[in-house]
C-alpha cells in the first residue's frame, strides 16, 4: 500500500465530504505528512510497534501536549477511515493505550480595570472624531465588535462569520453557527449592545450592502480573526494597557462574570455553545473571589446562633 497515495485520497474526501474547513485540512496534512515521512523506512506503517514508536517520538520532541494530542487524534482519524473501507484488516489504535496527561491551565480573564479602560478610550475617541472620516466609522465597528465579545461570549471565529441576517432586531437575538455547524440562539437583551449593532448597521450601511458578512473590514471584505488580535493590540498600546489581551480572552470573561453573579453553569454551557459541561466546569476554578465571598458572608454558621460565652 502507497501511504502518500492513501494520505491524498483521504485529505479528499476530507474535504469533499466531510466539508472540513482549510484551517483543520492544513493541519491534518501536515499531522499525516510527518508520520508519513516516518514511516519512509519503515516496513510496514500499520503496525502496533511502528506506531507506537512514533508517538513516543512525538513525546520526546518539544511540542506542546496539545499539539501532540492533535497530531495523534489526526492519524486515529486516518486509520478509522482506513480499517471502515478496508483498506487494513484491522485498526491498530485498538491496541495502543495512550496515556498524555495535559497540564491543566487556568483560563485567562480581562480584570474589570482594564476593560473600562478600553472601553472609555475608544467611546472618547468616537466623540472626538469627525464623523465623516473613515476612522469615526473603524472605531463605530470595533466598538461593536468588542461589545459584542464581552457581551455574549461568541468566539473570535463566530463573531468574524457573523452573516447580516443571522442578528434579529425583532426579536432582539443573534444566531450563532458554532463549531461542527451547530446553530444556536443568543438574546442580545442588554440596550448599549443593541444600540451599538444598530448604529454599526447604519453607519455601514452602504459598504454592507455588497457583504453577506456583518463584520466587513475597508476592502469590504469579511474581518478576519487576525485583523481582531491586531486591533486590540492597537488599543492596548494607545491605552497603555500592560497586559497581552486576545479576542479569547473576552469569551474567558464573559463566562467568568456571569459566574460570579451565581449564573447556573448549564445556562452558561448554553450560551458558549458547549457540547460538554466538563468544559464550562474549567471557569470554577477562577471563581476563588466569589468562593471567599459566600464562605464568609453566606456560611450556614451565620444562620445558626452559637453562643460563644
Amino acid at each position: 500500500m502507497n501511504l502518500n497515495k492513501l494520505i491524498l485520497k483521504y485529505l479528499l474526501l476530507c474535504e469533499i465530504q466531510n466539508n472540513l474547513d482549510q484551517k483543520t485540512l492544513k493541519a491534518y496534512r501536515t499531522d499525516l505528512e510527518q508520520f508519513r515521512k516516518f514511516m519512509i523506512d519503515k516496513n510496514d506503517f500499520n503496525s502496533k510497534e511502528n506506531i507506537s514508536e512514533y508517538i513516543c517520538e512525538l513525546k520526546f520532541k518539544n511540542y506542546a501536549i496539545k499539539t501532540i494530542k492533535r497530531k495523534i487524534a489526526s492519524l486515529k482519524a486516518f486509520f478509522s477511515y482506513l480499517n471502515n473501507e478496508d483498506i487494513i484488516e484491522y485498526n491498530p489504535f485498538q491496541k495502543i493505550k495512550i496515556k498524555i496527561k495535559e497540564p491543566f491551565i487556568l483560563p485567562k480573564i480581562i480584570p474589570i480595570r482594564e476593560l473600562s479602560i478600553l472601553f472609555k478610550y475608544i467611546y472618547q475617541e468616537i466623540q472626538l472624531c469627525d464623523n465623516v472620516s473613515y476612522r469615526y466609522k473603524e472605531l463605530i465597528r470595533d466598538k461593536a465588535l468588542l461589545e459584542l465579545l464581552i457581551g455574549t461570549g461568541m468566539r473570535i471565529s463566530e463573531a468574524c462569520k457573523l452573516k447580516k441576517e443571522n442578528i434579529v432586531y425583532s426579536r432582539n437575538v443573534i444566531k450563532i453557527n458554532g463549531k461542527g455547524a451547530k446553530e444556536r440562539i443568543i438574546p442580545i437583551c442588554y440596550p448599549s449592545l443593541i444600540d451599538s449593532l444598530r448604529l454599526y448597521s447604519e453607519t455601514f450601511s452602504e459598504e454592507l450592502i455588497k457583504s453577506d458578512y456583518f463584520f466587513i473590514n475597508k476592502r469590504k471584505n469579511r474581518l478576519s480573526s487576525q485583523s481582531v488580535r491586531n486591533m486590540i493590540k492597537k488599543y492596548c498600546l494607545l491605552t497603555n494597557i500592560d497586559l497581552h489581551i486576545t479576542p479569547h480572552m473576552f469569551r474567558h470573561t464573559f463566562a467568568t462574570m456571569l459566574l460570579d453573579q451565581d449564573v447556573d453553569t448549564r445556562h452558561i454551557q448554553v450560551l458558549l455553545g458547549h457540547s460538554n459541561i466538563i468544559t464550562t466546569q474549567i471557569y470554577t476554578h477562577v471563581t476563588s473571589n466569589k468562593k471567599d465571598e459566600i464562605m464568609k458572608y453566606k456560611n450556614p454558621l451565620s444562620k445558626i446562633n452559637i453562643n460563644k460565652g
